[in-house]
């Protein structure tokens, strides 16, 4: 555990944890680097058995409403800005990280609560449900999926899962400082605050791994239409019909 764990004495000579060890950043994102050029390698070499690949033109179909891109772009711009600066004074970059982090966590917060009660209330929230029979579906070529195929859910909830232990091991930090609400009132006893610095950087750890495989597919050839559609709202009726199943998803045609 001491390559993970990082401890200190507290005032009373007792060994508390300090955090997590960031020398996990640099392993991290060699395994990231290493699996994705594999992934990358693997997918060159099988793609010239399928050179065909569904147009964009003809009837366009709407994938994403406007205010849900606004959600995905919005969230997306805080979590870089949160990894950056959490990871610069690591890197030993000496910026003024401290506002700049708390304010974007706050943001990302307020948004990930207002997706939330979007999601629950405005959209289909079982499209993205990860059910037993979605489980054979990377496996079997001939079931197409609804809306999002199996990997998208899962990373859909592996970011989820994430970005919530983020915000609430983030905010019982934020408590602890000078802010403009409030004076630091350091009433967290050092053990306890220990593992939350722990849970905050292992989850932080976690974030920087998804959010580096979440940019390279998005930026795959076969995929870069899905980053299209969250960028402009739409997909071709082809690539509906070459990815999806229309009889679990039936979109309503783009103006």
């Amino acid at each position: 555990m001491e390559e993970i764990v990082r401890y200190k004495r507290d005032v009373w000579g007792e060994e508390v944890i300090l955090g997590v060890s960031w020398d996990l950043l640099y392993v991290i994102f060699m395994a990231v680097v290493v699996l994705l050029i594999a992934h990358a390698i693997v997918m060159a070499a099988l793609a010239k058995k399928n050179l065909d690949r569904p147009t964009d033109g003809g009837r366009r179909i709407i994938r994403h409403e406007s205010i849900d891109r606004w959600f995905h772009w919005l969230m997306a711009v805080s979590i870089l800005v949160l990894i950056c600066t959490g990871v610069a004074p690591i890197l030993g970059l000496r910026i003024a990280w401290l506002n700049i982090h708390w304010i974007s966590g706050l943001i990302l917060t307020f948004l990930v609560i207002a997706h939330i009660v979007r999601a629950s209330f405005w959209q289909d929230f079982k499209s993205m449900l990860l059910v037993p029979k979605d489980f054979a579906e990377p496996f079997d070529s001939s079931r197409k999926p609804g809306k999002y195929y199996f990997e998208q859910k899962g990373m859909h909830w592996a970011v989820t899962v994430v970005v919530l232990a983020v915000i609430v091991t983030g905010v019982l930090m934020f408590m602890q400082i000078d802010t403009p609400f409030w004076d630091r009132t350091n009433n967290m006893p050092e053990d306890q605050l220990g593992l939350v610095f722990l849970l905050h950087g292992l989850s932080t750890l976690a974030l920087v791994a998804l959010a580096a495989t979440h940019i390279y597919f998005a930026l795959r050839p076969e995929k870069i239409f899905y980053t299209r559609s969250m960028i402009s709202g739409w997909m071709s009726e082809d690539e509906l019909a070459a990815n999806h199943d229309p009889v679990k998803w039936s979109p309503k045609e783009a103006d």
